[in-house]
C-alpha cells in the first residue's frame, strides 16, 4: 500500500473534490480577469466573463491557451503579478522559436513542492531514502523540482545533474542512492556504463526506485529496465509551463495521479477541441487552480493521453492520466499514416537482440516519404554472419509494419554506434524539414 503525504486531500470524496475544484476554478477565472490584460482580452474575444463560470462544465466556454501565446508575450506579458512578487524564473530552451518564461511566487514554489511530496510519498519514498537527481539543473525545471520535492519529504538529495556517468555510478554506490530521477534514455545509458564497469545495479547498489520522464517511453522499456536492474520504474509527468515535473504514478503503476485540488484537466480532440470521454485518447488540457504568477486557462499541452476518473486501487480519488502516447507535434505522417516514435520503441523493446538505443530518419525520395530505423544490437545479438543479420532485419521490419502499417528500412548497427544523450534522446531526424 502506498503511503500518503496528505491523506485528507489525496483521499477526498469525489463530491467534495468536485466542489473544491469548482470553487477554485471560479476564483482563478476571476483572478486572471482582474490581473491579466492578456486574459481580459481573450475572454472578451470569446464573449465570456467571470460571472458566466458557475460550474466545472462551464470551463468549455473559456478560450484555450497555447505555447505560442507565451512566446508572443515574451518575456513576462502573461504574468499576473509584478516583479517584486517573483522569487524564481525558469526558461524553456526555445528550440522552435522564442523561449517561454515561467515565473514563480513563493506560493507557486510551495505548491510545486507539495505536488511532488505527495507524488514521491506515493512511491513509498521518505526520510530513509537518498534521491539521486539526474535531471538538469538551471533553467530547465526538472532538477530543482525533484530536488525540492525530495527535501520536503525528508529524503537526502544527491544532485548529480546530467553527465559524468561513471562518477554518478560511483556515488550511487558510495552514498547509497535508493532512488534515481532522470530521463529513461539516460538511465539506459547508466545501465550500459555500469555493465562496462563490472557493476551490477541489482547487486552492487541500494537502488530500488527510478523516476523517469521528460520524454515519452513505453511499457516495454519499463519492463526492460525493471528486469535488467531489479528496481521499480515509475513515470513522472509535468511541463515547464505548468511548473515542471509534478505528478507520478503511485506504487500500483496504473496511471499518473493529477492533483485535482491544484489542476483541472480535460482531454480534447486535437482537431476539434471538443472534450472526449474517459478512456478515449486525446490532447491533454490543463487549467491551473492555485498558481499566482502565471496561472493558465485551458492550456493545450500537446501531449496525447487517456484520462481515468475512477479512484485508484491505492485509495486516491484524484484523476489519473495514462502513459503519454506522444505529442501532437511529434507525430510523423508517413505516406498519409500517423506514426509515433513510442510505437517504434514498443516494438523494438520486445525483441531480445535489440539494444536500448535506436533512431528514426525520415526523408523524401522523389514524391515519396521513406522511413528508416537504425537499430543498435546487443553484444549477444550482433553477429558477423550476414545471413543472420539479414534475417533479423527482415523480422524487425515485419514486426514494425504489423504495428505501424508502414514499411520501414531497418539498419542494424553495432553496440555503441548511436550517439548517447545526457538528457532527452534525439529519436527522430526528419530531413524533410531541412
Amino acid at each position: 500500500m502506498s503511503g500518503y503525504w496528505d491523506p485528507h486531500i489525496e483521499r477526498m470524496p469525489a463530491r467534495d473534490l468536485h466542489t473544491l475544484q469548482e470553487d477554485r476554478l471560479k476564483s482563478t477565472v476571476r483572478y486572471v480577469y482582474d490581473h491579466s490584460t492578456f486574459y481580459r482580452q481573450r475572454f472578451a474575444e470569446a464573449g465570456v466573463e467571470p460571472g458566466d463560470i458557475k460550474t466545472l462544465e462551464d470551463v468549455v466556454r473559456l478560450p484555450f491557451t497555447r505555447k505560442v501565446d507565451l512566446r508572443n508575450t515574451y518575456p513576462t506579458g502573461m504574468f499576473c503579478l509584478p516583479k517584486d512578487w517573483i522569487v524564481r524564473y525558469h526558461v524553456s530552451s526555445g528550440t522552435t522559436g522564442k523561449p517561454t518564461v515561467v515565473g514563480y511566487t513563493k506560493g507557486d514554489v510551495d505548491m510545486w513542492t507539495e505536488s511532488l511530496a505527495r507524488a514521491m510519498t506515493s512511491l513509498n519514498l521518505g526520510r530513509d531514502d537518498v534521491v539521486q537527481v539526474g535531471y538538469g539543473y538551471g533553467l530547465f525545471t526538472g532538477g530543482l523540482g525533484l530536488h525540492y520535492g525530495a527535501e520536503r519529504i525528508g529524503a537526502a538529495v544527491l544532485p548529480t545533474s546530467t553527465g559524468n556517468t561513471e562518477r554518478q555510478i560511483e556515488l550511487m554506490q558510495d552514498l547509497g542512492s535508493t532512488a534515481i530521477a532522470c530521463t529513461p534514455s539516460y538511465f539506459l545509458h547508466v545501465m550500459e556504463v555500469a555493465d562496462r564497469m563490472g557493476i551490477s545495479i541489482r547487486d552492487d547498489t541500494s537502488l530500488k526506485v527510478g523516476i523517469f520522464g521528460a520524454e515519452p517511453w513505453s511499457n516495454e522499456t519499463r519492463q526492460r529496465i525493471e528486469e535488467g536492474t531489479g528496481i521499480k520504474a515509475y513515470d513522472i509527468y509535468g511541463t515547464s509551463e505548468i511548473s515542471g515535473p509534478l505528478f507520478t504514478e503511485c506504487s500500483h503503476q496504473n496511471g499518473i495521479h493529477v492533483w485535482a485540488d491544484m489542476f483541472l484537466i480535460e482531454i480534447v480532440d486535437p482537431k476539434t477541441g471538443e472534450q472526449v470521454e474517459d478512456g478515449e485518447t486525446g490532447e491533454l488540457v490543463v487549467t491551473t487552480l492555485n498558481k499566482w504568477a502565471l496561472p493558465l486557462i485551458r492550456y493545450r499541452i500537446g501531449d496525447l493521453t487517456v484520462k481515468d476518473s475512477e479512484p485508484c486501487s491505492c485509495g486516491r480519488t484524484h484523476p489519473r492520466i495514462m502513459r503519454i502516447l506522444g505529442r501532437t507535434d511529434d507525430m510523423l505522417i508517413i505516406r498519409g499514416i500517423n506514426v509515433f516514435p513510442s510505437q517504434v520503441e514498443s516494438v523494438l523493446m520486445r525483441i531480445p537482440e535489440v539494444g536500448d538505443h535506436w533512431q528514426i530518419t525520415v526523408e523524401r525520395e522523389g514524391p515519396l516519404d521513406v522511413m528508416s530505423v537504425a537499430v543498435e544490437l546487443t553484444e549477444s545479438g550482433f553477429s558477423d554472419k550476414i545471413g543472420d543479420l539479414m534475417s533479423l532485419s527482415k523480422r524487425i521490419s515485419k514486426e514494425l509494419k504489423g504495428v505501424l502499417n508502414v514499411v520501414a528500412k531497418v539498419e542494424l548497427v553495432e553496440p555503441g554506434t548511436i550517439p548517447r544523450s545526457m538528457g532527452k534522446a534525439q529519436r527522430v531526424i526528419d530531413k524533410r524539414k531541412v
